[in-house]
């Protein structure tokens, strides 16, 4: 016997069903009066509708003690589960609730927390400028402050005028005599003396011996630059390497400089070829620069030079020196172009 629900009415199938004939949804009450799924059976027996669960009760009881009549058997073996049944109709929609009366307004909540700080606002324009206040009552005196430390002594002021004369002093002692005075200016010239007498002849004297030929003076050079000594460093004594005459030796190669041993007007002068670079270049005596020249370079060889007579002493030293740096140092040499320095003695000192 199964018992289900249809539209919320109990029904029961009287003959008894194998597992093979659950395939419809089915629900049963219980004993104890509740609603509960009983399985799912396909309608082959007739159904009996019941109005109540009083009487389905009643009809329940009536078929068990007929049931005990016949006796019970041994329970059979628990059926396997039945298959998912189809899924019912949708149900027409319920009708829609009363709406009541709007409730009274509750009472205010508590004040919650502060939220956190907003971003800041953007700066406000400037306001108009006030109308100036009052002038405040004035002040009392204050006590007299202490005496500040003595400032930085002061410029010397300028001098006053001149005070009237005073009256002359008492004459004083004789000083002594002063230093002799410089020679007056020249007299007009006087008039001519009266001539004098002629004074005799005087004897005739020996006659002197042969002298010695005079040995002239002599001091000269001509020195060069080589392949290796172009292109010399600036601000320093240029070294000539390649000499050409310096017989005695007045101009030191080592160091750049023709010094005197004989004391005169000497001539110098230099020849330079200009390849590369520009050219500055001085004529020194005793570290001051007598003549400077200059030359340009314009994409070829090119040609400079400079003289000057000098007078010399005993220990005074020339020479020649680039200047301007890197950039004013083309002084060239090679096979076929020279660059060179001269000097050589004019006449001795007296």
């Amino acid at each position: 016997m199964k018992v289900c629900f249809t539209n919320g009415v109990p029904r029961v199938q009287l003959h008894h069903l194998n597992h093979e004939d659950l395939v419809t949804p089915a629900c049963h009450w219980n004993l104890h009066g509740k609603h509960e799924l009983a399985g799912h059976v396909q309608a082959r027996a007739p159904w009996h509708p019941w109005e109540s669960r009083s009487q389905w009760f009643a009809w329940e009881r009536r078929t068990r003690w007929s049931k005990g009549r016949q006796g019970r058997g041994e329970p059979g073996h628990p059926g396997g589960p039945g298959k998912d049944g189809m899924n019912g109709e949708k149900g027409e929609r319920g009708a829609d609730g009363k709406v009541e009366a709007k409730g009274i307004k509750g009472d205010q909540g508590s004040r919650g927390p502060p939220g956190k700080h907003g971003p800041k606002g953007f700066v406000g324009p400037m306001g108009e400028k006030g109308l100036r206040g009052e002038t405040g009552p004035q002040g009392q005196k204050g006590d007299k402050g202490s005496v500040g430390p003595t400032g930085p002594e002061g410029l010397k002021g300028s001098s006053g005028p001149l005070g009237p004369m005073g009256l002359p002093g008492p004459v004083g002692p004789i000083g002594k005599p002063g230093p002799k005075g410089d020679a007056g200016p020249l007299g007009p010239q006087g008039e001519p003396g009266v001539r004098g007498m002629r004074g005799w002849k005087g004897d005739r004297g020996e006659k002197g011996k042969i002298g010695e030929t005079p040995v002239l003076p002599k001091s000269a050079f001509t020195v060069g630059l080589t392949v290796l000594s172009k292109f010399p460093t600036s601000d320093v004594p240029i070294k000539f390497d390649k000499v050409l005459y310096n017989e005695f030796n007045h101009y030191d190669v080592a160091t750049g400089k023709f010094t005197c041993h004989i004391a005169g007007v000497y001539y110098f002068t230099y020849h330079i070829t200009v390849f590369s670079r520009n050219v500055q270049v001085s004529l020194v005596k005793n570290g001051v620069k007598i003549l400077n020249t200059k030359d340009g370079y314009m994409s070829s060889e090119d040609q400079a030079s400079g003289g000057t007579v000098l007078p010399l002493k005993l220990g005074d030293e020339v020479w020649v020196q680039a200047a301007g740096g890197e950039r004013s140092n083309g002084l060239f040499a090679d096979e076929d172009d020279d660059t060179t320095f001269t000097g050589f003695l004019l006449f001795g000192g007296q």
